[in-house]
């Protein structure tokens, strides 16, 4: 009967479709694994933006490098600023994959927007640390000295997670700084001071370490009032989850661990 020769016809067919469909699969554009035939790391390409504190510089700076080597082709494209301009820059739609906040507040703002996908995770601490010129002009030794009538001290803005450290000091001690300038991130407070326009800056211990011999760090028992803890998200926008995974994977594993503990970083 013409029945059994249809059957196999028709079996005969599905397995030359199912074999098709297979060679397809594992040659589909866009994969970014290969298949483990001797503990080989996975392949990951393409690029992802990361936008992190300007106080991460550093450290961010040596992770990406150390990432896209041990990643042949993938590229991490970074943008420092302090956290609050860089939330903004996100909500107003500027291209981000990753972002690393210098405090929990501004990792909120962006949560709140339902901009991040995945729980944050808390990576690093820092504290604050008095940055003054290396010949200390102004004869800084505490906190209080700050406040001192001709002191010149810059600050960062209210908005920026250094700066809400700053006011928590000073509200934790009832000293009343009087700066002569706010600025917007970190990095710009320690240029004040290596540029010689401030007798004196307030900025995190890393940044102090990093500055090398351009400052002196002159530490204060105060700022364990205003330790700020970092947290790190992909940002939902991202056309490339798998690459920032990756990413924030290194920072929070045991390579990223060491690199911020090396800059002065504290653990979570």
């Amino acid at each position: 009967m013409s029945t059994p020769r249809k059957l196999a016809t028709a079996l005969l067919v599905a397995g030359v479709l199912t074999a098709a469909l297979a060679g397809c699969a594992s040659g589909a554009p866009g994969a970014t694994g290969t298949a483990s035939t001797g503990g080989e790391t996975p392949k990951l390409s393409r690029t992802i933006t990361v936008f992190a504190a300007a106080s991460l510089k550093s450290t961010f700076t040596q992770l990406a490098s150390d990432f896209e080597a041990k990643h042949p082709g993938t590229k991490i494209t970074l943008n420092f600023a302090g956290s609050s301009d860089l939330v903004t820059q996100i909500t107003q739609g500027a291209p981000a994959d990753v972002f690393a906040s210098a405090d929990a507040e501004n990792m909120d703002k962006l949560t709140d927007a339902k901009l991040t996908h995945g729980a944050p995770a808390n990576f690093a601490t820092n504290v604050l640390e008095i940055a003054v010129p290396p010949s200390n002009p102004a004869s800084i030794s505490t906190f209080a000295d700050l406040a001192r009538p001709g002191v010149k001290v810059v600050v960062c803005a209210p908005q920026v997670p250094c700066g809400t450290a700053t006011e928590t000091v000073e509200n934790a001690t009832g000293t009343t700084l009087a700066p002569v300038s706010e600025e917007s991130s970190v990095t710009d407070v320690l240029g004040k001071v290596t540029s010689g326009e401030a007798d004196a800056g307030l900025v995190y211990v890393t940044d102090v370490k990093t500055a090398g011999d351009k400052v002196k760090g002159i530490p204060f028992a105060e700022s364990d009032q205003a330790v700020n803890t970092y947290p790190i998200a992909a940002v939902g926008t991202s056309k490339n989850k798998e690459l920032a995974a990756a990413f924030i994977a290194t920072v929070t594993g045991s390579e990223g661990k060491k690199v911020l503990s090396d800059a002065g970083f504290g653990t979570p």
